[in-house]
């Protein structure tokens, strides 16, 4: 998904590092991609290539960070941002050495790609016309993943409230523009050592309030993801990232889309803007850290 997204805006890939080096020398020849190894150390201290993707397995993220910024790097990295609170804290202070103690302010972005959805940015227009709080119920019918799957390990993957309920968090903050006050799950104990049912309940500083429920055990044919905002009179339902509709708002045109959009593309776009243009990450670094330290601290908990 990644290696498109960028091709598809107009980045330049310097090198591909990846331990299946059959995979990384299709990659090469198919995105055109000059260099090709499996030595990341040697990717990591090129001084001409300026910014580094990080796609592997979630263990490595927090490592490959810190080595990242330790070499003057700007980081886009696919959620999520690490595994554990003591990862958590390394990151958070690599990245204040490196910004006090030189000029350089690198980009860390993690790749929660919804908030920059086309149907996700009207939401987020519509819900700017008035201040009161917002009730959020978010549905995730994620489907099966086999018990053996490296995502349900604690130490590789994180489980799924780690590795993929991320993304909905970050998005219902996104939508409320508040920080998180409060964060409660309830879940199913399956055969996982980590939950993939489960319902997280969320307050913000402003008083909205969301509920994401998200589901391993349901149908196919149900649709995998809907939200559902309920504020001042008014309701909003996203069906899929293909429609947007509405019940209250007269003003409001009810909006649909034929091919599912997330967001992947703006997300990359928007990233690849800031660095051309020197600007701040797309999401703010304080944002990336309040949501993974918020889930962090309730897998602890639980």
């Amino acid at each position: 998904v990644l290696i498109p997204s960028f091709s598809k805006v107009g980045a330049n890939f310097h090198s591909i590092v990846s331990n299946n080096a059959d995979n990384s020398e299709f990659l090469s020849k198919k995105y055109k991609i000059p260099i090709v190894s499996t030595d990341v150390e040697y990717l990591l201290k090129l001084r001409e290539c300026n910014t580094v993707v990080i796609a592997t397995r979630h263990d490595s993220h927090a490592e490959l960070i810190i080595k990242a910024l330790e070499n003057g790097k700007n980081i886009f990295v696919e959620k999520p941002l690490c595994l554990n609170l003591k990862e958590l804290k390394l990151i958070e202070q690599k990245y204040l050495e490196v910004i006090n103690s030189s000029k350089f302010k690198p980009i860390i972005m993690v790749g929660f790609n919804r908030r920059f959805a086309p149907l996700i940015l009207d939401l987020k227009n519509a819900l700017k016309e008035t201040d009161s709080p917002k009730s959020f119920i978010y549905t995730c019918n994620a489907g099966h993943i086999d018990s053996e799957h490296w995502i349900h390990d604690p130490k590789i993957g994180g489980g799924r409230l780690i590795g993929e309920a991320c993304h909905f968090l970050d998005l219902l903050k996104f939508l409320s523009g508040s920080s998180i006050r409060t964060l409660e799950m309830v879940s199913q104990k399956g055969m996982n050592p980590t939950p993939d049912n489960f319902i997280l309940q969320v307050k913000f500083s402003d008083g909205s309030i969301g509920s994401i429920n998200y589901f391993a055990n349901g149908s196919k044919s149900f649709s995998k993801e809907r939200l559902e905002v309920f504020s001042d009179n008014n309701v909003y339902r996203l069906d899929n990232f293909k429609q947007l509709i509405h019940w209250g708002d007269k003003r409001f045109k009810n909006k649909r889309i034929f091919k599912q959009d997330k967001g992947q593309i703006n997300c990359v776009k928007e990233f690849i803007k800031a660095l051309k243009k020197e600007q701040e990450s797309p999401i703010d670094f304080k944002d990336i850290i309040e949501v993974q330290r918020w889930l962090l601290d309730l897998l602890e908990i639980n």
